[in-house]
């Protein structure tokens, strides 16, 4: 049960409030304090997920009651209600790690927005992520998977997450970065601090240096009070930075500052602001790239790069994608109201089949849409939906034919469609080349030189996209002076 606990004596805000939650999420429950001692007793007794205290209560002020709120619950996210834009009070509060503030008279939207952001936040912090040794069977947050490769991952959490290093996650979109993000906060000495994520991607450009950094009042038009950043809110915790590769340059070097001395300065403002925050980025780019084209600042890469840990995509992950989907079904299927107790081995055979470009994410779509089309208690093939079933088709096998690869095209953008892509160009473009680079390798009968030649590109960029395509070669020979690498049939 979602918990929402409004402590205001005024009635009517409480009201507009639980009206305002009732329309995101019937689910949630919205309880009303209208003194401190009833608010505590309410968060001792019922444990709420998220809290809205008022700035002015009858016998006590906002900062004392939430220093006291945090000793019980320091992961509890509090979202004050203050009268006034300029209220001194809810500035203080963020400053110690309130989550937000709102304005009176509420705005129903705003009330629906920070709450359902402040329930992600919980979920992050509240639920621990155990890796496989201490995971148990109904642990939702536990990591999946005894590849090899993911076993790789989980001895690299093991080492890094007690050390107070910066952390660089990589690996493709969908692989799951936030979720080693969030297993390495819950087995760090920083666990009973504040974790919050920002996606760098997600925000426009403007409005993310604001985000990060706060900004005084004045700083910008709109900029009506000053406002708190997330590195100085999050002071003690760990902050996690996904798709750090498309921050703007001119912030960069901001960030930069904060990971060597921990200082920086709001938008607008010239007091140095010391705090001391854990950072984890998270990127599916190619950073070396990057700072080779001056798109990214080299001395950064070199801060972050601290510890890496590289997430293997889902395809390299053998029988983990079996499991997965067991997991995955599991939880899913009691949400949804169904009975799934068992995957059929040709539904399984698919699934190990596909490539999965968008990962575990996609993996999830998939799932979620079969769960929907079942009837019955096992899934077959036939709930799967009809988009993957046609991407299934193994593109090179069909490429003979026209119809048959238009007809696998059409089902593989479908079903990345469906997955929410958001490098569907990057994934077709790789399924092209991947075919072309082959077929261009046997034509030369493995010679690298008259491939890229015939490719019009270097032959190191040839070599390049042979080792990040995954083109796998059975042996090298020599042809005079120049090396030949044979290209796998598979």
């Amino acid at each position: 049960m979602t918990i929402a606990l409004v402590i205001d004596d005024d009635r009517s805000t409480f009201h507009v409030i639980k009206q305002s939650l009732l329309k995101r999420d019937e689910t949630i429950e919205t309880l009303w304090a209208c003194t401190s001692e009833e608010g505590l007793a309410a968060i001792r007794e019922r444990n709420p997920s998220v809290v809205l205290l008022d700035v002015m209560l009858p016998e006590t002020d906002g900062i004392s009651l939430f220093s006291e709120i945090k000793e019980i619950d320091p992961k509890l996210p509090v979202i004050f209600i203050t009268a006034s834009g300029s209220s001194d009070t809810a500035i203080e509060a963020m400053k110690l790690g309130a989550f937000d503030y709102l304005l009176k008279p509420v705005d129903v939207l705003k009330v629906a927005e920070l709450v359902g952001q402040a329930l992600e936040v919980r979920s992050f912090m509240h639920e621990p992520v155990s890796l496989p040794l201490d995971s148990t069977d109904d642990d939702k947050a536990a990591l999946v998977g005894d590849s090899p490769a993911m076993l790789e991952v989980y001895k690299m959490i093991g080492r890094i997450a007690p050390q107070d290093v910066t952390v660089l996650i990589r690996g493709e979109s969908g692989t799951g970065k936030e979720l080693i993000a969030r297993a390495l906060y819950h087995h760090s000495q920083r666990s009973r601090k504040p974790f919050l994520a920002l996606n760098c991607a997600a925000i426009p450009e403007p409005l993310l240096e604001s985000e990060l950094f706060g900004h005084e009042k004045g700083a910008f038009t709109g900029a009506n009070t000053r406002r708190i950043g997330k590195f100085e809110q999050c002071s003690g915790g760990t902050i996690f930075l996904d798709e750090i590769g498309d921050m703007p340059l001119a912030l960069q070097s901001k960030v930069l500052r904060l990971v060597q001395d921990q200082q920086f300065e709001r938008v607008g403002g010239n007091e140095t602001i010391q705090t001391d925050v854990r950072l984890i980025a998270a990127t599916h780019r190619n950073l070396e790239e990057m700072v080779a084209q001056k798109e990214f600042r080299a001395d950064l890469f070199f801060r972050i790069n601290v510890a890496t840990i590289a997430l293997p995509p889902l395809r390299d992950r053998g029988d983990d994608i079996p499991r997965l989907a067991r997991v995955f079904i599991s939880q899913m299927s009691g949400r949804m109201g169904k009975q799934v107790q068992e995957i059929a081995p040709q539904t399984l055979e698919m699934l190990r089949r596909y490539s999965w470009p968008g990962n575990v994410r996609e993996l999830q779509s998939v799932l979620r849409q079969a769960i929907l089309q079942m009837s019955g208690r096992v899934m077959l093939p036939r709930f799967l939906p009809e988009s993957f079933r046609s991407a299934v088709a193994d593109p090179e096998a069909v490429a003979e034919d026209e119809s048959s690869l238009g007809s696998w095209f059409d089902g593989f953008v479908e079903a990345r469609l469906g997955a929410e892509s958001h490098s569907l160009h990057d994934e077709v473009m790789a399924i092209v080349e991947r075919r072309l680079i082959k077929r261009v390798l046997e034509h030369t009968h493995g010679n690298q030189v008259q491939a890229a030649r015939i490719l019009g590109i270097s032959r190191n960029n040839l070599r390049n996209k042979i080792k990040s395509l995954r083109i796998m070669i059975e042996q090298a020979v020599n042809i005079g002076d120049d090396e030949v690498d044979m290209p796998s049939s598979e």
